[in-house]
């Protein structure tokens, strides 16, 4: 299948930034003779042809704001839309809300619908944000945008987010001041959270400052229940050297976990502690409260809606911004438990997997129906 022809594509051929190549097109500044001239001859070379879906928002813009977030089911972005709602109301305009259901290749789709709609400007949460065409067409037709949650390592992308590294570092420094050796890192899919790899890089780095191997990460849907989650974790946990401690990429697959290691007869945290990431509010309502990393989520929105109005004024600037986070441990974060204590806690015997079925300890887990997508 042929590479999409994208502006990224013209400013890689070009040898020159992406931003660069949309002043030229636009004719919105001045390029030197020799940069235009490569920029024309790779735009005739590839045949690209810029996007009609910014003109209508460069002449009218109505008094709403498109906001597009993973998923509606995790109260981790319920945080952060009351915080963009509020603020957006407070100047005037209404936030238009979808989701992508953690699928990448609907971002285009999505935010070309909004953006048909004039919003002023755009408040996203992508899967990826630095090898992204949806933003590459938003920065060439210069739509204001800002991201939330995202880390973007590009320059030039306003995103309000916390150091995902350095707090995932943190949360594995905590197992491992608990006495926690063996410590598993389960993850949403990769490829569809920038947010999961990042936490993943965190854990890596703690436990190689440690000098400890890392157990291999196992990627699980987030959209899975607790049924799939145990099938992909009986075979992990099986044994005397089954990891004491776990933690999760969010808060929602930590507690989709600790139900699928009650069902396996494990106690929480007494034979295998666990954590997640994002500090949701029904993670202090359960028993015992859940170790978690606390983002705050209200202010994420609030400041991504800030830093979009200055962006449609002319006055902000495209960089990363970290908020704080806050390490909230205890609970389900206990002391590791001694050999002795492993070897009393066998998790129940798993049946074997039937001829020609793959086994159950697979670090793959598949979407169930859409009836049952919501945790």
């Amino acid at each position: 299948m042929p590479r999409p022809v994208t502006i990224r594509t013209v400013a890689e051929r070009a040898g020159c930034s992406i931003a660069t190549v949309s002043r030229v097109l636009n004719g919105s500044a001045r390029a030197s003779a020799q940069v235009e001239a490569r920029v024309r001859a790779a735009v005739a070379e590839l045949g690209f042809r810029p996007s009609e879906i910014g003109r209508s928002l460069k002449t009218l813009r109505a008094r709403t704001i498109g906001v597009v977030i993973p998923s509606l089911t995790n109260p981790v972005f319920a945080g952060s839309v009351a915080g963009i709602e509020a603020e957006a109301r407070g100047r005037g305009h209404t936030p238009l809300l979808t989701a992508t259901d953690y699928e990448p290749e609907r971002e285009r789709e999505i935010v070309s619908a909004l953006v048909a709609q004039s919003v002023a400007g755009l408040v996203l949460t992508v899967a990826d944000p630095d090898a992204n065409a949806t933003l590459d067409l938003l920065d060439a037709e210069a739509i204001p945008y800002v991201l939330v949650y995202n880390e973007p390592t590009q320059a030039e992308r306003a995103a309000v987010t916390v150091d995902n590294g350095a707090a995932s570092r943190a949360l594995t420094e905590a197992f491992l001041a608990a006495g926690h050796r063996r410590v598993l890192f389960i993850a949403g899919r990769f490829s569809t959270s920038d947010r999961s790899r990042l936490r993943h890089q965190g854990y890596l780095a703690a436990m190689g400052v440690a000098g400890l191997s890392p157990e291999p990460v196992l990627e699980l849907d987030y959209l899975a229940d607790a049924a799939a989650h145990r099938a992909a974790l009986e075979g992990l946990l099986a044994g005397p050297a089954r990891p004491t401690g776990i933690i999760c990429s969010n808060d929602l697959l930590a507690l989709s976990v600790i139900a699928a290691l009650r069902e396996m007869g494990l106690c929480v945290p007494g034979d295998v502690s666990v954590a997640g990431f994002d500090g949701i509010a029904i993670g202090r309502l359960v028993s015992p409260a859940l170790a978690t990393v606390d983002q705050p989520t209200r202010r994420m929105g609030e400041r991504a809606v800030e830093r979009l109005f200055a962006l449609i004024e002319g006055q902000g600037s495209r960089t990363v911004e970290h908020l704080p986070f806050e390490l909230r441990t205890g609970g389900t974060l206990a002391p590791a438990p001694s050999l002795s204590e492993l070897s009393l806690s066998e998790p129940e015997a798993v049946p074997a997997p039937a001829r020609g079925k793959r086994p159950a300890q697979t670090a793959s887990v598949s979407r169930p129906s859409a009836s049952r997508k919501a945790l």
